[in-house]
């Protein structure tokens, strides 16, 4: 998103962020501050300026905490862009995250003709020139989720040199200058499908785990950190001989191609009998191509992130173990919330901004905010995104999963 201020103001602020970003660095890759705080003041630039409260905690399902953001939002000046990557990689760019930035756009203050959330359809040369056209609107913070590092890093270059200040959304670009991530904390969801993945192993009763261990694209830092939350809790079992590894393809977020990827090991490898998969995307394709194998439900286990439609049924239906739950939609309110203090040429609060994330790259710790993930089972499917409305039972529980629906309590 694109929040536009006197450029003067956003170099200021952003040097502000950057001090703060220092002050508060850590050597780990992803780490979220352990402040009990649930709410902080804005530092001001002027004693004349809106204090505005606000934390990680704020967020619900409501979007309350961004109608408080209206007086920071009258104090600003300028648009906002929302900038989103592809349709392909994961459903919830569509379903969640473009109605949830608008959402809170709205709430938060800005009329229609002060925002766009475009999607750059899984082009780099789009994403740039999105991103482009909309610095050159007036837009002077962008909100962005880029396709991959190379063109975030460009993107984020040309937003520099024209004053405007970008918060990495989703995914963080390596090598690039942003001045703000908001995510989930990649590390724990990554821990959270190994651990996942652990768990059903064992209620599966899959006596000798021969695991194939997939992963997301090598290009995408969130595929890294995913990667390093899982494999921290399987390479042990791996070490101990618990567990046999079979095989690590190159990864990809192209479900088709992560198809290709798993059959050209499954058939080279007749032992596997379990696969580690990142999100529910990838996951679909494969567990389709098991069912049509003979594999039944319950005994091959298949991971997933997202809490998708497909990938919740696969849940129900017994094909896939779980899924990581990220309420998207207080990730977007987060996201805004930041939008809204750079607009105004505010530093945010450290009660909002949690923790630090290293961009590996560029050699420096990112002031981040670090929302919780949650591994999401028949057991809590219903709890929690049935609850929140990230999917409704009505599209959920369609046919053969009415029954399956029901079982889990689900109505």
């Amino acid at each position: 998103m694109f929040q536009m201020a006197r450029k003067g103001a956003v170099v200021t602020s952003a040097l502000a962020l950057c001090l703060a970003a220092a002050a508060c660095s850590s050597s780990s890759s992803t780490s979220a501050s352990t402040s009990t705080s649930t709410s902080a003041s804005a530092a001001s630039s002027s004693p004349s300026s809106t204090t505005v409260n606000v934390s990680i905690t704020s967020f619900n399902r409501t979007f309350s905490a961004m109608t408080a953001l209206k007086a920071l939002t009258a104090a600003g000046k300028g648009n906002v862009a929302a900038i989103l990557p592809d349709t392909v990689s994961s459903a919830r760019y569509t379903e969640f995250d473009a109605p949830y930035l608008t959402t809170a756009m709205t709430d938060a203050g800005l009329s229609s003709s002060q925002f766009t959330v475009q999607n750059a359809q899984g082009s780099d040369a789009t994403e740039l020139s999105d991103a482009q056209t909309a610095i050159t609107k007036g837009a002077s913070v962008l909100i962005m989720d880029p396709l991959d590092s190379g063109v975030g890093a460009q993107i984020e270059s040309y937003a520099k040199s024209h004053g405007v200040a970008v918060i990495d959304y989703d995914r963080l670009t390596l090598g690039g200058s942003r001045a703000y991530y908001v995510s989930f904390n990649n590390v724990l969801v990554g821990t959270m499908i190994g651990d996942g993945f652990t768990s059903c192993v064992s209620a599966w009763k899959v006596a000798k785990p021969n695991v194939l261990v997939m992963k997301g694209d090598p290009t995408d830092n969130n595929a890294t950190l995913f990667a390093q939350g899982y494999l921290g809790v399987l390479d042990p079992l791996f070490a101990n001989k618990s567990y046999t590894l079979v095989g690590i393809p190159a990864g990809t977020w192209t479900p088709s191609v992560a198809l290709s990827e798993f059959q050209q090991q499954f058939t080279a490898h007749k032992n596997i009998n379990s696969v580690l998969t990142p999100n529910d995307e990838n996951a679909a394709p494969i567990i389709h191509f098991l069912q049509t194998q003979g594999v039944k439900a319950k005994t091959f286990p298949v991971t997933g992130q997202d809490a998708t439609q497909v990938g919740l049924q696969n849940i129900l239906a017994g094909y896939q173990c779980g899924t990581v739950y990220k309420p998207i939609d207080i990730e977007a309110q987060a996201a805004v919330a930041l939008a809204m203090f750079l607009r105004a040429g505010k530093t945010p609060p450290t009660a909002l901004v949690n923790g630090t994330t290293k961009d590996t790259k560029a050699g420096v710790n990112v002031a981040s905010v670090l929302l919780k993930p949650e591994w999401v089972t028949t057991t809590n499917m219903a709890s929690t995104v049935i609850a929140d409305g990230a999917i409704k039972a009505s599209a959920l529980c369609v046919g053969a999963y009415a029954a399956y629906c029901k079982a889990a309590g689900i109505s």
